[in-house]
This record gives C-alpha cells, structure tokens and sequence, in this order.
C-alpha cells in the first residue's frame, strides 16, 4: 500500500497541518477541497491510519499523523533539493574532479578544499585517490586521474609526459616516543647518534618505483609503505622518524610523542607539487581545486589560515621518504 503514496498526498497532509483546516489547504495548494479531502483519504488508506480527527471543527491531527508529520516534511525537503539539483545538472552538466592525493599532504587542509569546492559545485562528483609517491603520477598517466599532488623530490615518471607546477610548501619535524632512547638525549642531536637507532622510512607502494634515498640517516630502517602505520609505530617506540607536522601536532602536545632536534642536520621543506598531463587544460572545478590546496583561496576569508598552516619545513624523498 505504501507504494501508493504521492508527493501531492504529501504536500497536501502538511498544508492541512499548516493552514489549520482542509480549505486553507486547498487555498495554499490552489486545488479544490474535495480533492484536498480525496489526498488526504488516500493518504490515510495507504498509511492504514487516521491523520486527524474527525469529530473537531478544525483540522487536529491524531497522534499518528504528530508522528508522521515530520516525516512528510522531510520527503518533501528532500525532493525540493532533488529537483533543485537536477536544475542544476540540466544546466551546468555534472562536474567532476578526479584526482590522486599524496599521503603526506595536510588531511585537514585537503578536507576543508573538497567543504569549500562543495559548496562552489554542489552537483560535484570527486574521485580522490590517496596515494604515495609515484604513484600519483602513475594515475594521471593511465587516465585514472587528471591531476595528482606529488612531492617535487619524486622522480617524475615520464618527464615529457608529465608537467608540474609548485603547489604548497609543509612542515616536517623528527619524532620519536619519550621512551625511546634518543628522547632522553638533552640538547640537538648529531646525525651519528641517530645513525645508531632504527629508524622508520616510508617507502614506495609500487615495485619497480626508483629506489633513492634523502632524509635517511640510519643504516638500521625498517620500511613501511604506509603512513598511518609509521604514526602508529613511532608512537609505540619502535623507531625514530620524519613526520609531517600536521599529523603529530597533537600528539607532540600531548606528550605521545617528542620532537627530536638535529644538530648539523638541515633539512629543506616538504614541497607538494601538482602534476598533469602536457597541455592538459584545467576545467573551472580542477582550477578551483588546484586554487584552494595551494592555499590561494581568495574567495574566503580563512584563506590566510589555510596557508599558514602549511609551513616550511622539510621536503620528502625520491623512492624512499624520511
């Protein structure tokens, strides 16, 4: 029976619990009581329950239709949003953005883009693929993706393919659990001292990926081809290594983790770069994308904020990252 119900009966439900009585209803909808009465019987019908009562001059509704009211108001929201966005479609078509995103990237900063470029184009649809090193650009090649956020230390894949351009620049400090050794060393550490504890590098998803090496300092590493997975075992004191400020931020506030300090060790910043085909021309959603996770929204006032917080720091490495 539910099968049956309309969005007219719908409509014609609420504009009787609105307007108090079946003839403003039929005034509000510019339709005839009787047929105002006619929705609302079916509506009943279907349901297999009263909605007002029939003993009162005015419309009062029973409890049944106090329940179902709210319900009726959101199928109807609902379908108003519906026909507002296939408006949209028939005049602007579906816009999308895909794009393949580096693991390092700030993931705070890459969810308030995709917030913003949602409210921009709200029939948008993303595919967004999380990636490490290469393999961003591996995707923009086989047609996967028409853009990807790289490190500018990754070799590029196919350089006359391939064209970058900068992007943003983020933080990375050197980390380890309080437990660790190294963090009971007062002062900056040298580089030999580091040398002699394990440390933790991320290495390439891919398995003929170029296999070079900067910001290692340790002849001892044990590789991991996922980030959230370093975090994980830096905090439980296995190793020292890089981080991304942004992912540890809290726990260097917390005391999970402490920040190391190099002595005679500089290290240049993380430097993310976009990465698309050779004239490949950005569509007004990718421009607007590329935009905002470069920190140059100008359109908003947290723009300032959003790039503040992709500091200078250090950047990653080729084949095998800090």
């Amino acid at each position: 029976m539910l099968d049956n119900v309309t969005i007219n009966q719908l409509r014609a439900f609420v504009a009787v619990c609105d307007q108090g009585s079946f003839s403003g209803a039929a005034r509000e909808l510019r339709r005839a009581q009787s047929a105002v009465s006619h929705a609302i019987s079916a509506l009943e019908q279907a349901f297999d329950v009263l909605l007002f009562e029939r003993n009162t001059r005015k419309a009062t509704l029973t409890a049944a239709g106090r329940s179902l009211l709210p319900d009726a108001r959101g199928v109807i929201s609902r379908t108003e949003e519906m026909k507002m966005r296939a408006v949209a479609i028939a005049e602007a078509g579906v816009p999308q953005v895909s794009i393949a995103v580096d693991t390092y990237f700030p993931r705070a900063h890459l969810i308030d883009c995709l917030r913003t470029l949602q409210a921009d184009f709200p029939t948008i649809a993303i595919n967004l693929r999380m990636t490490t090193m290469q393999g961003g650009e591996r995707l923009v090649i086989d047609g996967t993706c028409a853009l990807a956020v790289t490190i500018t230390d990754v070799p590029e894949l196919s350089p006359g393919t391939i064209e970058r351009q900068h992007l943003c620049d983020a933080q990375m400090v050197t980390v380890c659990a309080p437990s660790h050794p190294l963090a009971a060393i007062v002062g900056p550490i040298p580089r030999e001292e580091f040398g002699r504890h394990i440390q933790l590098v991320v290495t390439d998803n891919q398995p003929d990926a170029e296999k070079t090496q900067q910001g290692v300092a340790s002849e001892r590493q044990w590789l991991v081809n996922d980030l959230g997975a370093k975090h994980d075992l830096l905090r439980g004191s296995l190793c020292w290594g890089h981080m991304p400020h942004h992912m540890v931020a809290e726990d260097l506030a917390n005391g999970t983790l402490v920040e190391l300090k190099r002595r005679a060790w500089h290290m240049r910043a993380l430097t993310f770069m976009v990465s698309q085909r050779r004239g490949y021309s950005f569509s007004e959603c990718e421009t607007r994308v590329v935009e905002l996770l470069g920190g140059r929204d100008r359109r908003s006032p947290k723009a300032g904020s959003a790039r503040g917080a992709l500091h200078k720091g250090q950047k990653g490495t080729k084949g095998r990252r800090t």
